[in-house]
């Protein structure tokens, strides 16, 4: 059996230990909301810095309302070697759109009709979502055409692609509507702004 003197030296180190595991418990604690405290000031500055970053992105985006899609004839030609369809492939391919098969043709009818490429992707992109919401069997995919219950079919997304690619260069870009904006007061005249906003992040993503 202990004696007292050896029981009361082993209850005062038992409660330096418990005392010392507690102040070390605390000053770690202490520690990790820190830390913490400094990871979560870190995110809220770069969330900061992120949404003055998407600011500008925003503030480019509309410049491109101001640049014409209509092409010289020396810019179409350079262009028709470059990657443009794989570009737009990759594009279709990444929201699930049947225009993937397309890819060729509209850079194709975009080059004949003198206009930007990205135009009609971008078009399509707002209207109907690359053609994944478009009324049934008629592969109209940029509302062309479609007023209330009025809705131009076509027989194919080739006559489609053909037919708008025209009637965009003989209706709009001919007239002088040749930016998101302008087309924008034409095509869609209700819309307050959403639309050329919509096409112009499609043209920056495409670029």
């Amino acid at each position: 059996m202990l004696n007292f003197p050896y029981s009361k030296f082993m209850a005062k180190k038992i409660v330096i230990y418990f005392s010392s595991f507690l102040a070390l418990l605390l000053i770690n604690f202490f520690l990790l909301a820190n830390l913490t405290s400094r990871f979560d000031r870190q995110v809220a500055i770069n969330r900061i810095l992120e949404e003055i970053d998407d600011s500008n992105n925003i503030a480019k985006q509309f410049n491109y309302s101001n640049a014409p899609f209509a092409s010289t004839p020396f810019e179409t030609e350079a262009k028709v070697s470059d990657a443009r369809p794989a570009n737009l492939k990759a594009f279709f391919r990444k929201h699930g759109s049947p225009l993937y098969d397309y890819a060729d043709l509209i850079v194709e009818e975009s080059d004949k009709n003198g206009f930007d490429y990205r135009l009609l992707p971008a078009i399509a992109m707002q209207e109907s979502t690359l053609c994944r919401a478009i009324p049934f069997n008629s592969h109209n995919c940029w509302g062309w055409g479609i007023y209330g219950n009025i809705v131009t079919q076509f027989s194919s997304y080739e006559e489609a692609i053909k037919t708008v690619a025209t009637g965009l260069k003989k209706e709009y870009l001919d007239k002088g509507l040749t930016t998101a904006t302008k087309i924008m007061q034409k095509y869609t005249p209700s819309s307050n702004g959403s639309w050329a906003f919509a096409v112009n992040d499609v043209l920056r993503v495409l670029e």
